[in-house]
């Protein structure tokens, strides 16, 4: 289905990029442009800006859309950017993040080929049996949530990444203030029908001067179990999580080239008699077990610009630290006391804890070399992560300590810009038991074209390859532990696409963008899957491939249209097997948002989401469904109510009862939101 797909739409993909300055010569309208590495940034009329004029497939949630989602895990904050499917997606436990097919499935939170950074430290990225992907985070705490797509956007974060990049950045003072010096209070309530959810938010913000900006943040964040739309419990998905940040930047020296940033955030989680398996909504054969999640993160960044363009430095510590504390509820397991318990007791009765520590130095540097103008990106990344020995064979404890150096040249002459990229990086993995030390190495990397036609298209295409080095998970005694801590997961992926932007096009004042992209992918020397129905012998290889669009349309009138859409399709190969389905390819999701704004003070929206072709957490197939949410926001501009925001919506607004692509348990029925803002 999917071969079809992209045949007709590879047209409509090249009718598709855009640079800035053509819109401006062309149109004689200033559009509201942030430039960068990636493409250029364009603030669209509707929810969803869009980036533009780069080979990266990139999609930017910026805070106005953080708090007008009323999200109440990150994972909700980028359930509609294209290719990312949500596994469980409305719970911190049991939830994952899959973009293109990758990350999150229905065994580990992660498989390695997604990153997720949060103020650049590395977080949720173990494979602990049926845990989810360990993201607990709040999502009030962040400005900004940025999601790369694919491989060519992540030589600069990490190796083996074939789904994509989830980039976290925690809210900053100057956010509140204005950056003017002073102190302000931000409150946030929120309470939500289904159920019983409520959520207070915090924020002391002070900036004593223009040099230098404070920040501290509690959230706290309940709700009971849900119910579906057929008003049935929904077990194990009710939660309790605080959350806290504490972030400060101070900026000096000469022409303020330097700055040093530092930010700690933090999430706890205590719950009691509640199911280990956080995928499933039962105790089932694992039982029940109380809880104690433990997870921070802590950022030390030094950067130092000064008026030279061949210097723009940026030094990064970042320390990311989680434990999670299993207690057995005795007689809760139908296994207790038979030939099995014996294996599976110190699995459910564990205390497991990983420590992340990285440091990384990169270098931005602006020259030309005759007619070419390069913005030159180098950095080295030093790492080193610990897990804690403990008796959970699904756990082993060890450290992975890695070196990795990476370059990327974007060279622009003319309508081309064309880009480079090289990762190298080399690792030593030590188990903490008796399974011994390895050492692997690789070099990887991409190049990415575009083209632009200075008219507001543009066209790219990019092909990248990639490695995902043995990891601690790997560790073991038999000799397919041997193989796997031996063996790279090996990788390349294919992208073509365009995009356009223009104003004036179809009545005075109105304002289009639009951005397409197929992709191919192949994955090979597959150590994290077996093939289906055996527990012993390795895929052979996968292949994927789909296609991606978002799109933007804004009236004079604040009347405004989004839109999103991907497909995508796999097949798993092994030998001896019948080559199947890919188990975690994500469904063909259409998602349509149209709404009016009345300048600053109301936003009235509805966002439709069609979802077909899915499949559960078991590969049954799931019926076709469309959800539909309505939200509103209202900011008084003048009187006592001046600087207060208020938030209303429904999600699942006709209360369908669904499942989710890729879920283990039913989505929440119809759910009223309501959320009041103050900025003191």
């Amino acid at each position: 289905m999917t071969r079809s797909i992209l045949r007709g739409s590879t047209a409509l993909v090249l009718l598709s990029l855009c640079p800035a300055p053509a819109l401006a010569q062309d149109t004689g309208t200033d559009l509201s442009t942030v430039s960068g590495f990636l493409g250029t940034l364009y603030l669209t009329p509707g929810k969803r800006d869009l980036s533009l004029g780069g080979a990266v497939s990139t999609t930017t949630i910026d805070g106005e859309e953080i708090e007008d989602r009323q999200a109440g895990t990150v994972a909700e904050l980028i359930d509609s950017v294209p290719g990312v499917t949500l596994i469980n997606g409305s719970t911190p436990q049991g939830s994952g993040i899959n973009i293109r097919g990758y990350g999150a499935n229905s065994t580990y939170g992660n498989d390695q080929k997604i990153a997720i950074l949060v103020d650049g430290a590395s977080v949720g990225s173990e494979e602990l049996y049926r845990i989810g992907t360990q993201l607990f985070t709040d999502p009030l705490l962040y400005r900004q949530v940025e999601v790369l797509r694919g491989t060519m956007g992540s030589f600069e974060y990490g190796s083996g990444i074939v789904g994509g990049v989830v980039k976290l950045e925690t809210k900053n003072a100057s956010d509140f203030t204005g950056g003017v010096p002073g102190f302000r209070v931000g409150q946030t309530l929120e309470f939500s029908s289904n159920t019983a959810g409520a959520v207070s938010s915090t924020t002391l913000a002070w900036q004593p001067t223009e040099r230098a900006e404070f920040l501290l943040n509690y959230t706290w964040r309940q709700q009971d179990d849900q119910v579906d739309g057929d008003g049935n419990v929904i077990g194990n998905s009710g939660f309790e999580t605080p959350s806290g940040l504490f972030k400060g930047k101070f900026t000096f020296g000469q022409d303020d080239d330097h700055s040093l940033t530092f930010s700690y955030s933090r999430t706890l989680a205590d719950d009691k008699d509640v199911p280990y398996d956080t995928f499933d909504t039962t105790g089932g054969t694992f039982g029940n077990v109380d809880r104690e999640t433990d997870t921070s993160q802590t950022t030390l960044e030094y950067n130092y610009n000064p008026v030279s363009d061949l210097v723009d430095l940026t030094a990064t510590l970042s320390y990311a630290d989680q434990q999670i504390d299993y207690s057995y509820v005795p007689g809760s397991s139908p296994l207790e006391g038979t030939p099995t318990w014996p294996f599976l007791e110190p699995t459910v009765n564990a205390e497991q804890r990983y420590e992340t520590t990285k440091f990384t130095v990169k270098n931005v540097a602006l020259f030309q070399t005759g007619v070419v103008d390069h913005q030159l990106r180098s950095g080295v990344e030093v790492s080193r992560r610990v897990r804690a020995d403990n008796e959970a064979g699904s756990a082993p404890g060890g450290e992975d300590n890695r070196l990795a150096l990476f370059l990327i040249d974007e060279m622009r002459a003319g309508g081309f810009t064309i880009t480079p990229a090289l990762r190298y990086e080399k690792s030593k993995v030590e188990s903490a038991a008796s399974y011994g030390s390895y050492e692997n190495d690789a070099l990887m990397g991409g190049l990415a074209v575009a083209y632009d036609f200075g008219n507001g298209l543009s066209v790219f295409g990019s092909a990248a390859y990639t490695e995902g080095l043995p990891i601690i998970d790997d560790l073991g005694g038999s000799a397919a532990n041997e193989w796997r801590m031996t063996t790279s997961e090996k990788s390349h992926t294919f992208e073509l696409g365009a995009s356009y932007a223009g104003t004036d096009l179809f009545t005075p004042g109105d304002n289009f963008s639009i951005r397409g992209n197929i992709y191919r992918t192949e994955l090979w020397d597959i150590t994290s899957y077996t093939a289906s129905g055996s527990t012993s012998v390795n895929l052979d290889r996968v292949e994927t491939e789909g296609f991606e669009l978002e799109a933007s349309y804004g009236l004079e009138n604040g009347v405004y249209v989004d839109f999103h859409g991907a497909t995508g399709q796999g097949t798993e190969y092994a030998d001896g097997f019948a080559d199947e389905d890919w188990r975690n390819q994500p469904a063909t999701t259409l998602g349509l948002t149209l709404g009016k704004r009345w300048n600053d003070t109301l936003d009235l929206s509805w966002e439709v989401r069609h979802t077909a072709d899915a499949r559960d957490a078991t590969l049954n197939d799931l019926s076709d469904y469309t959800v539909h949410n309505l939200r509103a926001t209202y900011k008084p501009q003048t009187g006592a109510f001046e600087g207060t925001e208020i938030r209303f919506g429904i999600e699942n607004a006709f209360d369908l009862d669904y499942t989710g692509n890729l879920s283990s348990r039913k989505a929440p029925g119809r759910t009223f939101k309501v959320s009041l803002t103050k900025l003191f």
